[in-house]
């Protein structure tokens, strides 16, 4: 199926002409993935399946079964909607300046290939739980899905979510029978938690990708074809639907998983884990829920006559590859055992509060840089990598 190009844009496309949703959306899906991933660097409590303590006092217990209603499994399809729109908006700019397919496609899987390699780079210094390396997997094996028709990738799509539920149902299994052991961030030997994080990413990475980015990248395509976030007025109806459903399912779908992981309800181990998998595929239609929300709120909204508060989190999604980054850096500062070494001293409630100020800070960070068209150093690097060769 042939992508119908906007106005050709010459390299990068300025800040004043990008779309403000998608940029929002990013930059609010940060604070969702700061909330997921602080936890992760907790040590010393039994964890259930979303990595929570079991035993955390009555505010942990509440914070951890709010983020399992509204935040866990749903950040990281919402990032990967997002990113299957990126990347047709790049093709789109590519091919507008009179590229052909297999030249576009050449320059979007050397972009993927770099991202994946972010992705080891982030394992191997900062965090098991790298999400790049799934994304870089993804534009590689399935940038082809770019020029297929939207019955193709509808399909596509629909047989993801079936793998989905089967691969989560398996690492469910696994999860009530495998030793429970801290995770590699909370490894008190920085040499033996480097290996450790190794490890955990490269059986993450395909994990992710198969069973987590593949429905939501296929659905982001399809939306990028019809320019929903970027033209939200005119698919109001459509957005609307996507976003009281997807939000019914998502909330509907994750009680009885933060029912059992605060321990409110304690059922058969295969009723927990077939909640285990119903949240997590219900969160693909979360984050979906949550980027249709975010577009219909910018539907009357230009970037040049947005508050100060919309242009702050916008500059954060425009940052966002370093800004995800940056928590990395912060949350081993702060709750690695050979540094800050909080992770053993506090629960997820103070957790979700570090990763709230950790958010913030980031935030304010882009806001500060980020006017005038200035790239963060992350995506800087990212672009001068991809292009290097032209």
């Amino acid at each position: 199926m042939s992508i119908a190009p906007p106005a050709p844009v010459h390299g990068a496309t300025p800040i004043t002409q990008r779309a403000l949703a998608p940029d929002l959306a990013r930059g609010l899906m940060l604070l969702l993935i700061a909330l997921a991933h602080s936890h992760m660097y907790l040590s010393g409590h039994e964890a259930g399946f979303r990595g929570y303590a079991l035993d955390g006092g009555p505010l942990d217990r509440l914070v951890a079964g709010m983020q399992i209603l509204l935040v866990d499994g749903r950040a990281l399809p919402m990032f990967a909607a997002l990113f299957g729109y990126g990347l047709v908006q790049l093709a789109n700019r590519q091919l507008a300046t009179g590229r052909s397919w297999p030249q576009v496609r050449k320059v979007l899987r050397r972009r993927s290939l770099w991202l994946l390699a972010f992705g080891f780079c982030h394992a191997l210094l900062l965090f098991f739980g790298d999400i790049l390396g799934a994304y870089g997997l993804v534009g590689l094996v399935l940038v082809g899905f770019i020029r297929r028709e939207d019955k193709v990738v509808l399909r596509a799509a629909v047989v993801g979510l079936v793998l989905h539920v089967v691969i989560l149902f398996g690492f469910g299994l696994l999860t009530i029978s495998a030793p429970k052991g801290d995770t590699p961030a909370a490894m008190a030997d920085p040499i033996e938690a480097t290996v450790m994080r190794l490890i955990g990413w490269s059986a993450m990475t395909p994990t992710y990708f198969a069973a987590s980015v593949v429905p939501a990248f296929l659905f982001g395509i399809w939306a990028a074809r019809r320019r929903l976030l970027e033209d939200p007025i005119s698919h109001r109806d459509l957005l609307s639907r996507v976003a009281v459903l997807g939000t019914g399912l998502a909330v509907v779908g994750a009680v009885p998983l933060m029912l059992i992981d605060t321990r409110i309800w304690t059922p058969s181990d295969m009723v927990a884990v077939s909640a285990y998998a119903l949240h997590s595929v219900t969160g693909i239609a979360g984050g979906l829920a949550y980027a249709a929300i975010i577009g219909l709120a910018t539907g009357r909204m230009r970037r040049g006559h947005s508050g100060p508060l919309v242009r702050a989190l916008a500059a954060c999604g425009q940052w966002s590859l370093t800004c995800y980054l940056l928590q990395s850096v912060i949350f081993v500062a702060v709750f690695a055992p050979y540094f800050g070494g909080l992770g053993t001293r506090v629960g997820d409630a103070a957790a979700s509060g570090i990763a709230v100020v950790t958010w913030l800070a980031t935030v304010v960070l882009a806001a500060l840089l980020a006017p005038g068209g200035r790239r963060g150093p992350a995506e800087a690097a990212l672009r001068r990598l991809t292009y290097s060769r032209r």
